[in-house]
């Protein structure tokens, strides 16, 4: 499946029986809304209205018990046809009592290599939802979101680090000083309005707000911010925190139709790459046939089979070609897990041989210090104070204390980073300032013979190290071609060094990986005119093959 398209799988404790009646009579409702006859309904194909079938097949065979609705609507136009699958599924053993439910929307685009239409939230998700009285692990999958009250604290705690649970945990924070009902119906609502059947939504009033961030020391949502808590959730490692993206309060006023869509996108990925429960993952495929006319001469009824025999070609085409689609999508995607996963093994291997390199000095100068009988100096704990920011408006304040660079890049999103960083990730771009600033110091003064990554590979003693393989000179072609991506990486500079005032700043630094933030740092060398490096952005890593 597509990752454009609607996916829905929660679990209910009604039986299978009861789970059926109810999705049954909600689709009939659903489809009565749309207008579409539904006096008879049968097992089968349904034709509902021109161009527009309903498939119902059930099983209650030894693999399982079963009920499938699926409708396709195929009106006209560029978008093609779409598809409504609603699943009510057994579970998999005696063991399991739960029943599953699962509900697909997907676009099947008319011509083929047209990209699919992204797949709102269909009608019938919230009363399946509502009725069903969903669930994922230990929370209730609501259609609108619960709210979080210091009682409930624990509840949610452990549904947090449920190890079963399958969804995201969106929570919503509510500004000091503002009327939680109030930024609820404002902006959650409508941040929040793809996601019901996709995530687990909560709000945290202000009451809780301290006591939640207290027991999620590393893991906080503050300040009308939103954070998407993935599967594993690990409140005690601090790492862990870096898998679990914020959205900021300034994100989310600035465009909530736009932080509405990036709200979604990683719930709905989430919801079509995970691997199905046992019960829906051994669900037979539907064998339908088509339902003949039990009158008339012979020759229209082989018309009829015939003209059904060209429909089910038709739609096994498009079958096929969307099984192509995601074939292609997931080739693509195991392609740039690898790529990262290289990347990592390489930083890891980098970062140790500079730790055991380091160990090695900090041991010889204790042996030195041992032998002049300075014990105390040997061993003594290192100052608290490193000289680096705690934050990143901290970073930004003290931009101005570097002679040769100068910042030229919007400090709102350079600050909004503190929602969602990492805590190296402050010092990492630090190191890479103070690497810059040597670089171009050097350089002004023709003391510096390359570019800054080749400075980085040889740094003069004395100077701040950095490692070359985050120092990226070149964005791809791909990037460089894409207008919009080469767009998004123009930064403002002062006439002297460009008269149009901008300039496209492709070298970056590579300041942090490993979640959907991974900021960068883009900067201009205008060292040989102006003597100044310009750092034109520092904020969340911009759109690329891989984003």
């Amino acid at each position: 499946m597509d990752a454009s398209a609607y996916r829905m799988v929660v679990s209910t404790e009604k039986d299978f029986v009861a789970a059926s009646a109810v999705a049954d009579r909600l689709v009939t409702d659903w489809l009565a809304g749309k207008r579409y006859d539904t006096s008879v309904l049968d097992d089968g194909r349904n034709t509902l209205a021109p161009n527009v079938t309903l498939d119902r097949d059930a099983d209650s065979g030894r693999h399982g018990a079963h009920t499938r609705w699926r409708l396709r609507e195929s009106l006209g136009g560029a978008t093609g046809s779409w598809e409504t699958t609603l699943t009510v599924r057994a579970g998999a053993s005696g063991t399991d009592a739960r029943t599953w439910v699962q509900l697909d929307v997907e676009n099947r685009p008319e011509t083929s290599g047209r990209r699919p239409t992204t797949a709102l939230k269909p009608r019938l998700a919230d009363p399946l939802l509502k009725e069903l009285q969903a669930r994922d692990g230990l929370a209730d999958v609501r259609p609108s979101a619960a709210v979080i009250e210091p009682d409930d604290l624990d509840e949610v705690i452990e549904e947090l680090c449920d190890a079963k649970r399958r969804l995201p945990i969106v929570v919503a924070s509510v500004p000091y000083n503002t009327d939680a009902e109030e930024w609820t119906e404002r902006v959650v609502d409508r941040a929040f309005r793809q996601l019901p059947g996709m995530a687990v939504l909560y709000v945290l009033s202000n009451e809780a707000r301290v006591a939640f961030n207290q027991e999620m020391e590393f893991h906080p949502v503050y300040g009308g911010g939103i954070r998407t808590y993935l599967p594993g959730v690990d409140p005690a490692w601090q790492s862990d925190a870096q898998r679990h993206p914020v959205m900021s309060r300034a994100t989310l006023e600035s465009n909530l139709g736009r932080a509405a869509g990036i709200l979604s996108t990683l719930p709905r990925r989430l919801a079509v790459r995970s691997p199905l429960p046992p019960a829906l993952d051994t669900l037979p495929p539907p064998r339908l046939r088509p339902r003949l006319a039990e009158h008339g001469s012979e020759l229209a009824r082989l018309r009829e089979e015939n003209q059904s025999l060209y429909t089910y070609l038709d739609e096994s085409e498009q079958e096929r070609e969307a099984q192509a689609r995601e074939i292609s999508a997931l080739r693509h995607e195991r392609k740039e897990a690898e790529d990262r996963v290289d990347d990592l093994t390489v930083d890891y291997d980098e970062q140790y041989a500079e730790l055991q390199q380091a160990r090695r000095q900090i041991r010889a100068l204790q042996t030195h210090l041992e032998r002049a009988g300075r014990y105390e100096e040997a061993y003594a704990p290192a100052a608290e104070d490193t000289g680096y920011p705690g934050t990143f408006a901290e970073l930004v304040d003290r931009m101005g204390g570097f002679e040769h660079l100068v910042f030229t890049g919007d400090e709102k999103v350079t600050r909004e980073l503190d929602d969602q960083a990492v805590s190296n990730w402050v010092e990492m771009a630090w190191d890479g300032l103070l690497a810059l600033q040597d670089y171009a110091e050097a350089s002004a003064s023709g003391g510096a013979a390359g570019d800054f990554r080749a400075w980085c590979k040889n740094p003069p003693a004395g100077t701040h190290p950095f490692s070359p393989r985050k120092a990226i000179m070149k964005e791809s072609e791909t990037v460089r071609n894409n207008t919009r991506w080469h767009k998004e990486r123009v930064f403002p500079v002062p006439q002297e060094v460009d008269p149009a005032g901008k300039v496209f700043m492709e070298a970056h630094l590579r300041v942090g990986s490993g979640n959907t933030v991974s900021p960068r740092l883009h900067f201009h060398d205008d060292t040989p005119r102006t003597g100044r490096v310009y750092i034109g952005y520092i904020g969340p890593h911009l759109t690329n093959t891989r984003t």
